[in-house]
């Protein structure tokens, strides 16, 4: 037998002669709808194929001796700057007290006034200005405190912020700066009243080890004494005729690493609720109010590494792998090559008390104590969870997975079509049968 005569017993798809063929009004109706139905499933195949969506993965965070960035915005509408008192530290015993490098801040008009942004300074750790109009040679007295390590002169102290650090370092209280020449002469005391009615907002960026710590906003300067901490609260609690400082505050804004764009939010909420960045920082635009000097918050912060990545995303050695973070400017560490970002999301448990100790029957917990003693202030403790939530961006199938919904799409709805055409001719014949007879 031939070979082209063995192929013929294997032909699946027989085929009849066109005079055998049947064309009806009915088919050709069948037909267009199937073709413009194919058309409409492929076209819908395609946009899912060309959809990008977002696979969340956990997985053990091990990473070792990285940093992180804290962003804050938080208003305090009654302590003045003068008084307000930024500290941070953490447990592998780097501590950083007082002002820190990318934080500003602002002072606020009083609130009967509308709280509206009188100055804004740009704070730097461990800067100082000569004092001025000063003799060459000129050597200040720290009044039987040791000069701090950091004096502009050493061994002396020449101006009033020397003065109160060293006072600070043997745990003296510092008070309004009388008798005090360097105080008298910047008039340290005049500058303390003219802002006891105003407030203050801190705003800016915070890079840390990325470890377990705490950062708190409280009055007076901050000293060690022994292994407490402590600050300087005589001019926080002396308050001034008609001024009654409080620690009622709004966090506008507070978050660990770069911020998500908004566009990537969108992406990564589309699995399950729809996200905001609210979602990655609970704790914006929280607002606490109280009338007593001596109250505490505090918020428990459980950080957790969160790492986006777009699609074609591969790891390669970055730029930013094998230089110092100082060179880093602050806002962005984290950010990688091709979009992609290392940040963190949080969840925050939070509590207040009052200093003075009590039940919380105010709160509606008569069953509830309050310790007594503490610093007033705003404390927020982090800690670093273990785990580490990577979003990776994706094609929602693959581009052989679209062939194959293309070529089912079409198998299945000609399939179908024939099917209902077969019916709708066998219908009409039995019908001509019946009205013939």
């Amino acid at each position: 037998m031939p070979p082209k005569n063995r192929f013929v017993k294997l032909d699946a798809f027989t085929k009849t002669v066109e005079d055998a063929r049947v064309r009806t009004t009915s088919g050709g109706i069948v037909t267009v709808t199937s073709l413009l139905l194919i058309l409409w499933l492929a076209w819908g195949e395609w946009a899912d194929y060309r959809r990008l969506i977002v696979h969340p993965e956990i997985i053990v965070d091990k990473g070792r001796g990285e940093k992180m960035e804290i962003h804050l915005n938080i208003s305090f509408p009654r302590v003045p700057c003068e008084l307000l008192t930024l500290d941070v530290m953490d447990v592998s015993g780097e501590i950083q007290t007082g002002v820190m490098h990318g934080v500003n801040k602002v002072r606020l008009r009083p609130e009967k006034e509308g709280s509206g942004v009188i100055e804004t300074t740009a704070l730097e750790l461990h800067a100082g200005e000569p004092a001025i109009h000063l003799k060459e040679g000129y050597c200040g007295e720290c009044y039987g405190a040791p000069a701090p390590p950091n004096a502009i002169k050493s061994g002396c102290c020449n101006t009033c912020a020397e003065v109160r650090e060293a006072y600070a370092s043997v745990s003296w209280s510092f008070g309004r700066g009388e008798n005090v020449e360097q105080c008298e002469r910047e008039h340290y005391s005049e500058h303390l009243d003219e802002q006891r009615k105003e407030g203050c907002r801190i705003e800016g960026g915070i890079r840390v080890n990325k470890v377990v710590g705490n950062f708190h906003f409280a009055p007076g300067k901050s000293f060690s004494n022994g292994n407490m901490h402590v600050h300087d609260l005589e001019n926080y609690f002396a308050g001034a005729e008609g001024v009654e400082h409080t620690f009622t505050h709004k966090v506008h804004h507070l978050r660990f690493g770069p911020q998500l764009s908004d566009d990537v939010v969108k992406r990564v909420g589309q699995r399950g609720m729809a996200w905001s960045n609210h979602h990655l920082n609970p704790l914006d635009d929280t607002d606490q109010k109280t009338d007593e000097k001596a109250y505490n918050y505090m918020y428990f912060v459980k950080v957790v590494s969160t790492a986006y990545l777009p699609l074609g995303w591969n790891k390669k050695a970055s730029v930013f792998d094998n230089i110092p973070h100082e060179i880093i400017p602050l806002g962005d560490y984290g950010k990688g090559e091709s979009n992609s970002i290392e940040t963190h999301q949080y969840s925050v448990t939070s509590h207040k008390r009052s200093l003075s100790g009590g039940d919380a029957s105010a709160e509606g917990h008569k069953e509830r104590l309050h310790a007594r003693g503490g610093i007033p202030g705003v404390f927020f403790s982090y800690d670093i969870s273990p785990m580490k939530v990577i979003n990776r961006e994706a094609r929602s199938k693959s581009f052989s997975g679209f062939l194959v919904g293309v070529c089912a799409i079409v198998g299945g709805t000609l399939t179908v079509a024939a099917a209902i055409d077969r019916a709708l001719y066998e219908g009409s014949s039995r019908l001509k049968k019946i009205h013939s007879s």
